[in-house]
């Protein structure tokens, strides 16, 4: 792992495994499916639930700072602490709270490389129950605005992409950026009016930066990837799926993997811009 531009946000099982219980270390697992956990997980692990710990549905966006504070609090988490997190779907979920927790100017995080999927397949121990942790003591310094976007950036973003200084990256499947698939039936709740994608996007799906055991892909394989499809280093650059999981683990590998200066996520992503009046779109194969 040490041929990415930042290899310190990266750890191993076995690192896991022998550190996982250090006192300033806090395993965090977040999962797609959140009943895993429950099923078994790392020793010493505690749960983050995306879905009702990191957003508020009354106003359709994340927990300020005073409510990150005190979640981390309880999750046994300070501010000094190293925060390990993975997670199923190759880290999707755990890309996205890695996001957050840099959003929320957190200085020590890191990824388990391969996820739930890789301490699974190599037989490693489970532990069912959830750990009793310690209160932590938290305090959001800032919040980093430069890595995400909103949909008005993502609107002048166009032009950028345009004048060659930007470059959009659409991760999902082909069939949801052609406009074919508009629909997902195992996500009822990320429905969007319009098919297609943001005009000026190349589409390049997250999972063709893994490998088959959920590790990330070697540098030299990312970043021809990405930059044989203009997605360059020089480039301001924003990604999106369809909630931010996937273009999560985008914008990790892009920032982090290959040390690309300035990436955002579009957190809202097509589930927003496909309802949005006025959001331009584009249909089939071409961006």
């Amino acid at each position: 792992m040490t041929e990415y531009a930042h290899p310190e946000v990266l750890v191993d099982t076995a690192w896991v495994e022998a550190h996982g219980s250090d006192a300033n270390v806090r395993v965090l697992e977040v999962d797609e499916d959140v009943l895993l956990y429950e099923q078994g997980h790392v020793p010493g692990a505690v749960k983050l639930d995306w879905h009702t710990e990191l957003q508020r549905s009354d106003i359709r966006d994340f927990v300020d700072e005073s409510g990150f504070a005190e979640l981390m609090m309880h999750k046994g988490v300070s501010n000094d602490a190293t925060v390990v997190l993975y997670g199923d779907k190759s880290n999707w979920w755990a890309a996205y709270a890695f996001w957050f927790f840099k959003y929320n100017g957190h200085a020590d995080v890191r990824l388990m490389n391969g996820g739930r999927q890789k301490w699974v397949a190599e037989k490693r121990r489970l532990e069912q129950g959830h750990p009793k942790v310690a209160l932590g003591s938290y305090a959001v310094p800032y919040r980093d605005a430069s890595i995400r976007a909103f949909a008005g950036d993502v609107l002048r973003h166009i032009l950028a992409v345009r004048e060659g200084r930007g470059a959009l990256v659409d991760v999902r499947s082909p069939q949801e950026y052609t406009g074919e698939k508009l629909h997902m039936p195992e996500y009822p709740q990320e429905g969007a009016l319009r098919g297609g994608h943001i005009p000026g996007a190349a589409n390049i799906p997250w999972a063709r930066a893994v490998e088959d055991d959920g590790t990330f892909r070697s540098a030299e394989q990312l970043a021809d990837l990405y930059g044989s499809r203009g997605v360059s280093r020089d480039k301001d650059v924003v990604a999106y799926c369809r909630i931010a999981e996937r273009s999560s683990h985008t914008w990790f590998v892009l920032k982090y993997l290959l040390g690309y200066p300035r990436v955002r996520n579009y957190d809202g992503s097509w589930t927003e811009w496909g309802n949005l009046v006025g959001a331009p779109i584009h249909q089939g194969d071409q961006p």
